[in-house]
């Protein structure tokens, strides 16, 4: 501890080994030493005891829609990071649909790096897009550093980003597993999507029945048989029917590699209680009935969904209409994630070392990022979030750094206040001070 720049101290700290009084020790970016909470502090050291707030490794939010460029008005790198800062999450990984140009090519994440790269407060990795057309650009990709590959199996929303039929999957999966990468995917399948009654208007219900537990249900099979076929890994993105996870069970027990998310939405919101016309509330796959949000939950515990991501997809206010059938389907979520799932995991039961797993350990492991990210361990990044658990606020929409602050969660009262959020070593925000944009572009490794 004799070369530590920084000792960060609490009664509260959550390390691999549970949880425990500790001061951790910091040299550059780096966690050099756990060590006991009442351990000297070297000379030259500087002190930062934060009590009794908890100590949580920095999250890592795999799932997010930045957008830019070429939707920046819908959100952006500078709001989306310093929304994630102030919700405690360090590290985020770019989704390469919304932004013009999609992250499809080498050239495209080019241009999609150098706009990142001095607006970032936070870390930031990129996904690449897995199209109809571009099996001869995914290669390239994965050698330049994308974390993985996203396709759709339904229409996406935006033209620039087409979906993939079986045909198309199957020789993306193909060209993906020769080089042992992951595809990610959102698992709806057009046919039921079609087949589904399509009334519009504003009532939740009819919007409910337009996407079906059925069309989920579908594509993820017909993914896991594909995924067995070419023995590649994937992902299931943004899980939100129960009726799934006997499939994924079935599918992990018989050698299938497959991970699985959901997203605080689907464990926090309920059909139920959706007002008429409230499309602040509208995502793809929909927000479903409390019965089958009790599942997943229980799907979380026992392992059969690894981890929970924002999948914060924002827009512009004016697309929110009051039409569920016309108005953008997403829920911005970044900054309030943290406190919307510890106010739900804490009144079933579950603690804050069950949050780290979910949010931070996971995620940082299913994008090759866990020797450095999701822990705080000696030789990982000093990435924390510092959280007062049982503070309370109310969600103002004004209070937001998203750049459009529609949020779902406006009026709610959750538990869990993020005091300071710390980046390889440097608070980065505090009380809702923000330093300069402090963030790295990160690479798969």
């Amino acid at each position: 501890m004799s070369e530590a720049e920084l000792v960060l101290r609490s009664t509260r700290v959550i390390t691999p080994e549970g949880t425990r009084a500790a001061s951790i020790a910091v040299t550059g970016e780096k966690i050099t030493a756990v060590l006991p909470y009442d351990a000297p502090v070297p000379a030259g050291a500087r002190l930062e005891d934060v009590g009794d707030h908890v100590v949580l490794p920095g999250l890592v939010d795999t799932h997010v829609h930045v957008n830019d460029p070429g939707r920046t008005e819908w959100e952006g790198f500078w709001t989306a990071t310093r929304a994630a800062a102030a919700g405690g999450i360090t590290t985020l990984v770019d989704m390469p649909l919304n932004s013009i140009p999609p992250t499809t090519t080498v050239v495209n994440l080019r241009t999609k790096r150098e706009v990142a790269a001095d607006k970032a407060h936070i870390d930031v990795g990129f996904w690449g897009g897995a199209l109809p057309d571009n099996v001869k650009d995914l290669r390239p990709l994965h050698e330049a550093g994308v974390f993985g590959f996203k396709a759709f199996l339904s229409p996406s929303g935006v033209d620039e980003f087409p979906h993939l039929d079986q045909e198309q999957l199957a020789r993306s999966l193909a060209e993906i597993a020769a080089f042992d990468g992951l595809l990610i995917v959102h698992a709806e399948d057009p046919h039921h999507l079609a087949a589904a009654p399509q009334q519009g208007g504003p009532k939740y219900t009819h919007f409910l029945a337009s996407r079906p537990r059925d069309a989920e249900d579908t594509a993820i099979a017909s993914l896991l048989a594909q995924a067995k076929r070419f023995n590649a890994r994937v992902h299931v993105l943004h899980l939100s029917s129960s009726d799934a996870l006997p499939l994924i069970a079935e599918a992990r027990a018989d050698g299938v590699q497959v991970t699985v998310e959901t997203c605080p939405h689907y464990l926090t919101l309920t059909a139920e209680e959706v007002p008429d016309g409230a499309s602040e509330f509208k995502c793809c796959p929909p927000i479903r009935e409390a019965a089958n949000q009790d599942l997943l939950w229980r799907a979380l515990a026992d392992g059969t969904i690894d981890c929970v991501v924002t999948d914060h997809s924002p827009s512009t206010a004016d697309l929110k209409t009051d039409d569920f059938a016309t108005a953008w389907g997403g829920i911005a979520g970044l900054q309030l994630s943290l406190p919307a799932m510890w106010t739900a995991a804490r009144a079933r039961g579950y603690g804050l070392e069950d949050i780290v797993r979910w949010m931070s350990t996971r995620t940082a492991r299913l994008v090759g990022l866990d020797a450095r990210k999701g822990a705080i361990a000696a030789g990982h990044d000093a990435d924390f979030a510092v959280l007062a658990p049982d503070e309370t606020f109310t969600v103002d929409p004004a209070a937001l750094q998203h750049r459009n602050r529609v949020t779902a969660y406006a009026g709610k009262t959750l538990y869990g206040v993020v005091k300071s959020t710390w980046l390889r070593g440097t608070r980065v925000v505090a009380d809702g001070a923000f330093t300069d944009p402090k963030g790295q572009l990160l690479d798969r490794a």
